[in-house]
């Protein structure tokens, strides 16, 4: 009981509301801390197609007596719901006898209005059940649920060979095999609604009723939102999960690392509801009673928010390295299954200038090893392949520039350049010798003219 015990009164509500987040009840959410008035919880619950609304009173007391489940009984009678109403007590401690028998009698005379005990002791089963620690006084989230980090049905390097289909001059078969590492960063998404009415004396200027979702990159630090492909890749497949299963995934990747959830959930759930009422806050005009126009700025309250769910999960994030001659390209994407979104794409990207995206053509050069873009590819003069200006040994032959994969190939080129006829060695250069013809053309029709000829 040493975690219960140091949590103050407001740390033990947040507490209770994330267990029952957890426990699946619904629309929870707790009551103004000025004046709950017997009430600090409140949450629903479907049964039998029937909604039902639940009071939670938190009591973070050593023993919790008649008195206050009394008390919670009669603010269950008051508390506006149109269906069945309940309540229950939770506390850090223990009951009393009074109070055990006085809710036990509810239970036997069924009153409309029945209540749920839970102590101290009972927390500490109910959080077992769900698979959470209570750590800090708050409650660590603790996941064993992963994306897939590759399509099962393909081989974990098929990203890769479908990436460099796209070069040209390789063949997939031909490639080495790229070293693969899998992070498992954590990620929690979130689903909360905000409902709220701003009313004046001249009626209600602006209306709130919305549910947003989204997903939250949960590592150590200040969370961060994910953008929308990241968002739409977990949240479509959430309902295709595995077990985060490390000794297998170290089967098909080279390294594999787990990271923690780096803040409880109520320290998410805080976060969301402060970005919703900022995300929410605008500036209405309207015209008042005596023609005159206001401007009023509609902030919802922190209790017109309700986080419904916080799912975590984690989320893949696969780094594929190729090592090819004197090159690495790193291939980088979050992977769910055979879905993925691309974080680094370090093939389809000339290694000699800033060329990079999917829409350019690169051409590999066996020589080096080098991924380059049209300007920086040349034809090899001996073998007729291609040839980067990275690693080309080069020399001008008939005024042109000509590259070669090394010394040996440009001295064998020498050799043969020195045996052409001289109309061979001019078509080295095809641009001059058909600009020479051109010329030489129309010297001969301007000699003809002047003598007459034509």
């Amino acid at each position: 009981m040493a975690v219960l015990d140091d949590l103050s009164g407001f740390e033990f509500e947040d507490l209770m509301e994330d267990v029952f987040r957890n426990l699946g009840y619904e629309n929870v959410r707790q009551a103004e801390r000025t004046a709950d008035e017997g009430r600090d919880v409140i949450m629903e619950e479907v049964v039998d197609g029937t909604r039902r609304a639940i009071i939670v009173e938190c009591k973070h007391t050593g023993t919790v007596g008649r008195p206050v489940v009394q008390k919670l009984h009669s603010a269950i009678a008051t508390f506006e719901f149109d269906g069945p109403k309940r309540g229950m007590v939770a506390t850090t401690g223990r009951f009393t006898n009074p109070a055990e028998e006085y809710a036990d009698r509810l239970q036997r005379n069924d009153d409309p209005y029945p209540i749920e005990l839970i102590d101290g002791e009972d927390l500490r089963e109910i959080a077992d059940e769900i698979g959470l620690d209570l750590y800090n006084g708050r409650i660590e989230i603790l996941c064993d649920e992963t994306l897939r980090p590759y399509d099962p049905a393909a081989d974990v390097d098929a990203p890769v060979q479908e990436a460099f289909r796209d070069i040209e001059n390789i063949e997939a078969a031909d490639l080495p095999v790229p070293h693969s590492q899998v992070t498992f960063r954590p990620v929690v998404a979130i689903t909360a609604d905000t409902n709220a009415v701003f009313e004046t004396s001249v009626g209600v200027i602006h209306r709130i009723n919305d549910r947003t979702q989204f997903v939250v990159h949960a590592e150590r630090g200040h969370p961060k939102m994910a953008d929308d492909e990241v968002a739409t890749l977990v949240t479509e497949n959430f309902h295709a999960t595995v077990p985060l299963d490390t000794g297998q995934f170290t089967e098909v990747f080279d390294d594999v690392d787990e990271r923690r959830f780096g803040q409880t959930q109520t320290e998410y759930k805080e976060w969301a509801v402060d970005r919703l009422q900022d995300y929410h806050t605008t500036t209405v005009t309207y015209t008042g009673d005596n023609n005159v126009t206001y401007n009023k700025t509609c902030e919802p309250n922190l209790s017109d928010i309700s986080v419904q769910s916080i799912e975590p999960v984690y989320l893949p994030e696969v780094r594929q390295t190729t090592e090819i001659l004197e090159y690495s390209y790193p291939y980088e994407y979050y992977a769910a299954g055979p879905s993925r979104v691309t974080l680094e794409d370090g093939i389809h990207r000339c290694v000699h200038c800033e060329t990079s995206g999917v829409d350019e053509t690169y051409t590999y050069c066996p020589n080096c090893g080098a991924i380059a873009c049209n300007t920086h590819i040349k034809t090899e003069r001996l073998e007729g392949e291609p040839v980067c200006t990275g690693c080309a040994v080069t020399e001008r032959f008939a005024l042109k520039r000509k590259y070669f994969y090394d010394e040996e190939n440009l001295d064998a080129f020498r050799k043969e350049y020195a045996e052409m006829p001289i109309h061979e060695k001019a078509m080295e250069n095809k641009l001059l010798a058909g600009g020479s013809v051109v010329v030489t053309l129309l010297l001969v029709v301007g000699l003809l003219i002047i003598g007459g000829i034509i």
